[in-house]
């Protein structure tokens, strides 16, 4: 590794785990039906079979076979301070991508094209970002919804309705999102170069002809979209996103920049951050920082953020009388939409149009 990199001894994921990751996380916890549906599935279907498929089907990284990339694996562990490697397998996929899978044991996979396309600092940081998600406890989440989404739910004799399953997937979703704004911080401070960073984001854009990109440009872009705040933009912008395992890649290059720009980065760096066994200060209390997530959704402008509280309103009904599940989401949902409405008549046809689409389509990921 090289001597210029600074190793966190000790660090805890609660150095780099963003706020709202941790709030949406406890409104999803008190979706009813949650727990009953990790047992099930975390039961029946457990890490063993997808590792078996994975060991079937990819290449396992070790000192003969990928030794670069098993190189880079140790060094991201060296300096996040993992003792316990985890395995990382490359996949044949054209799709530029990662993903970590598994509970107890969670191993790492490449796709090929990441291998083929990104360099060795990329790489370094799509490791680490991917350790971010084990380390933080991300994975039992990540595995329930791979699994809720790739099987069929109606064939497991799981006790609660159709409809139910929706909000908990929709709630699981808006977690998985704000998650990967925690693991981008961790494959930041594995890569200790903003810059590694930003260009990364633009190739899982554009494609890997860095010299045909311009970095401020797609900076540009970003504040384009954050400044298309109308009306029918905000309800778009939801409707494009409600669905997706991942933040828009303009959304992950502000909020990364703007945690460079607060020094939050740089106090990490210098030493500044949470370690193992340290008390939570700051996330002791996951049901005031869930309520303060909802309080910075209702301070936002425009009809997107008031669509996004009446969510999360909904959240919070159907944990206290789950029998009223399927009521208190479509009010929190639609109830939003007739706000929006208000301002633009012809408006609530085409978001209900969507909304119906998205339910009755529950079963697609992306």
């Amino acid at each position: 590794m090289s001597t210029q990199k600074i190793v966190f001894n000790n660090i805890s994921a609660k150095a780099w785990e963003h706020p709202a990751d941790k709030a949406a996380l406890s409104a999803l916890q008190k979706i009813p039906g949650v727990n009953i549906l990790l047992k099930k599935f975390v039961g029946i279907t457990t890490e063993k079979s997808l590792k078996l498929a994975t060991l079937a089907s990819a290449i396992r990284t070790s000192e003969k076979q990928y030794p670069n990339l098993h190189k880079l694996l140790k060094e991201a562990c060296e300096i996040l301070d993992l003792s316990d490697l985890p395995e990382l397998y490359v996949a044949q996929d054209p799709f530029m991508n990662a993903g970590a899978v598994g509970v107890e044991k969670p191993f790492i996979i490449l796709n090929s094209s990441v291998v083929e396309r990104l360099s060795d600092k990329e790489i370094l940081a799509i490791i680490g970002h991917e350790l971010g998600h084990c380390m933080s406890g991300h994975l039992l989440y990540k595995t329930l919804l791979y699994l809720l989404i790739n099987l069929s739910i109606y064939k497991l004799n799981i006790p609660l309705s159709g409809f139910a399953i929706t909000p908990i997937i929709l709630a699981l979703k808006e977690w998985d999102r704000k998650s990967e704004l925690s693991a981008d911080r961790a494959g930041l401070l594995v890569a200790q170069d903003p810059s590694v960073q930003y260009s990364l984001l633009m190739k899982m854009s554009g494609g890997s002809e860095y010299s045909q990109m311009d970095v401020n440009e797609f900076f540009n872009q970003a504040a384009e979209y954050k400044n298309m705040d109308g009306i029918t933009d905000n309800v778009h912008k939801l409707l494009n996103l409600i669905m997706l395992s991942h933040p828009f890649p303009v959304l992950r290059l502000t909020e990364l920049k703007t945690w460079v720009d607060s020094g939050g980065y740089d106090a990490v760096l210098a030493g500044d951050y949470f370690r193992k066994g340290d008390k939570d200060q700051q996330f002791s209390n996951l049901k005031s920082a869930a309520k303060q997530y909802r309080e910075d959704i209702d301070s936002s402008r425009g009809p997107l953020a008031n669509i996004a509280s009446g969510i999360f309103g909904a959240v919070d009904a159907v944990s206290e009388k789950a029998a009223d599940l399927k009521d208190k989401a479509s009010e929190g949902v639609f109830g939003a939409v007739d706000t929006v409405s208000d301002k633009a008549s012809d408006l609530k046809g085409k978001a209900t149009d969507a909304w119906s689409s998205i339910f009755n389509n529950k079963n697609n990921e992306h």
